[in-house]
């Protein structure tokens, strides 16, 4: 056990050491854009894609070539790259599943608070037949689902040390562009500021907002807690991503080349998913090894928490629908 646990730290150590995967591309192959907003280095979704890349350009060389663009490099704004892709000008991403507010809403479900206990209740309901099932919710806009990814439960911080739900009352928390995130701290009584992720470490330098709610990986490789007084660990959430694809394009491939490209998504998906929690649990105790404050929470203390959010549950239940916020519920106990 000893031995499987230092192995995996030295897996991380490399991980967190990783470049990005940029390749240059052949004539005649099939060029394929991956573009996303956070690190290659340390973090679930860019080490990911780094995979990703890595295994379309050795298995599929001479056929297909996958340039990945990490830290918005490629597109900064969320409304150019959704065109861009719908254009078929970009072929893959995989955005937040909070950013796909535009095009349903269903994708809500991901965002209510305390929904999910942790994240192999969330892997089991992004398996279940409607899990899968969302995937396609978007396909008549011209984007297609084909893979969750995940990153890892949500922690929240601030420039005060939370312990209750009133300790966030008065303050403003930056959230991603959904609606019941902004919901969540008005039943704290703070205020949700809707804001890019690459904003985020100026404003909580620059004191724009005093507090923020994600997982450990951004919080440690962004350097989040660097201007707040601690981060307690409420996993009172998740933050995965949907890997999307241009529906023009992915249905104009060669159903060969479609069928392989699948496979490969599909294998890397698995064996990355695994690792999310390590590289989590690896962020944390970075952040700890750099002077940071983590606060874990009693049980009476995450209990107070968990019913001053549940109400947020009944407000979004009819963008949801109740059959899909049962079958994450029933998750939790399968």
């Amino acid at each position: 056990m000893k031995t499987r646990f230092l192995s995996v730290l030295i897996g991380l150590a490399v991980m967190f050491g990783s470049h990005s995967a940029v390749a240059q591309c052949d004539p005649g192959e099939e060029k394929i854009l991956f573009s996303h907003v956070v690190a290659t280095k340390g973090h679930p979704k860019g080490q990911a894609a780094a995979a990703l890349a890595d295994r379309v350009n050795l298995e599929l060389d001479g056929e297909a070539c996958m340039e990945v663009y990490p830290n918005a490099e490629l597109y900064s704004d969320d409304a150019t790259m959704f065109e861009a892709l719908i254009q078929g000008n970009l072929q893959m991403a995989a955005p937040s599943l909070s950013k796909f507010e535009d095009f349903t809403k269903v994708f809500r479900v991901f965002d209510l608070p305390f929904l999910f206990e942790d994240i192999h209740a969330v892997e089991r309901f992004q398996q279940s037949e409607v899990g899968q099932g969302l995937m396609l919710a978007m396909r008549r806009q011209g984007i297609l689902g084909l893979a969750y990814w995940h990153n890892g439960m949500k922690q929240m911080s601030a420039t005060q040390p939370l312990r209750r739900p009133e300790d966030a009352s008065g303050l403003r928390f930056r959230v991603q562009q959904s609606d019941v995130l902004v919901a969540q701290m008005e039943a704290l009584g703070a205020t949700g500021v809707k804001m890019a992720f690459r904003d985020v470490h100026d404003a909580l330098r620059d004191g724009q907002v005093e507090g923020q709610e994600n997982t450990w990986s951004n919080i440690f490789t962004k350097q989040f807690y660097r201007h707040q007084a601690g981060v307690t660990e409420t996993n009172h959430g998740i933050i995965d991503y949907l890997v999307v694809a241009s529906r023009r394009w992915w249905q104009g491939l060669p159903q060969g080349l479609r069928n392989r490209l699948g496979q490969i998504l599909l294998e890397v998906t698995h064996e990355h998913n695994r690792f999310a929690f390590e590289i989590n649990e690896f962020a944390k105790l970075k952040i700890l090894e750099n002077g940071g404050v983590v606060r874990r929470l009693r049980q009476a203390e995450r209990e107070a928490w968990l019913n001053a959010l549940r109400p947020v549950w009944a407000q979004f239940e009819g963008d949801i629908g109740a059959r899909v916020i049962q079958a994450a519920e029933r998750s939790n106990s399968d």
